[in-house]
C-alpha cells in the first residue's frame, strides 16, 4: 500500500501525498472521496467546511492545460481555524484537500499544516482513505 509522501512543490511549497491504486481503496470516484472527506470535517468539532472547488471544469473554462492522464480533480476547502494569535495564520488559511483521478489511481494531498494538530488531522483523514 501507497504511505503518505511529503515533498516540495516549485522548491517552496511543503505537500503530503497519497497516491491510492484503485484497487487499494473502496471509492470508484473523485466525489466518493470528497463525501468522505465532506464527513471527516463535518464530524470534526472545530473544522468548518467551505466549499467544493472543481478544478478540472474551471482549468477547462479558462483554456488552461491538463495533463492527459488527468480525468478529474476536486478541491476541499475547510478551515480549522481554532485560533489567531497573529495576522500570520490567515496567510495559510482556509485548507484545502485535493483529490485527482487518473485511469489507475488517486492522488490525494494537501499542503503542510502550521498547526500539528491540524496537521495530523488532515494526515489520519487522508490515510484512512486506503482502509475504506
Amino acid at each position: 500500500m501507497s504511505a503518505l509522501q511529503r515533498k516540495t512543490f516549485k522548491d517552496t511549497y511543503p505537500i503530503y501525498e497519497l497516491t491510492l491504486a484503485k484497487t487499494q481503496t473502496r471509492f470508484d470516484s473523485v466525489d466518493q472521496i470528497l463525501e468522505r472527506l465532506s464527513q471527516a470535517i463535518a464530524d470534526h468539532p472545530k473544522a468548518t467546511e467551505i466549499a467544493h472547488f472543481d478544478h478540472y471544469a474551471h482549468t477547462e473554462s479558462v483554456d488552461g492545460s491538463i495533463a492527459e492522464d488527468i480525468l478529474a480533480v476536486k478541491n476541499l476547502i475547510f478551515c480549522f481555524g481554532w485560533e489567531l494569535p497573529s495576522p500570520d495564520p490567515v496567510a495559510v488559511r482556509p485548507r484545502s484537500i485535493g483529490i485527482t483521478e487518473r485511469q489507475d489511481d488517486f492522488v490525494v494531498n494537501f499542503m503542510h499544516a502550521p498547526n500539528p494538530v491540524a496537521q495530523q488531522n488532515m494526515e489520519d483523514w487522508v490515510t484512512a482513505l486506503a482502509n475504506h
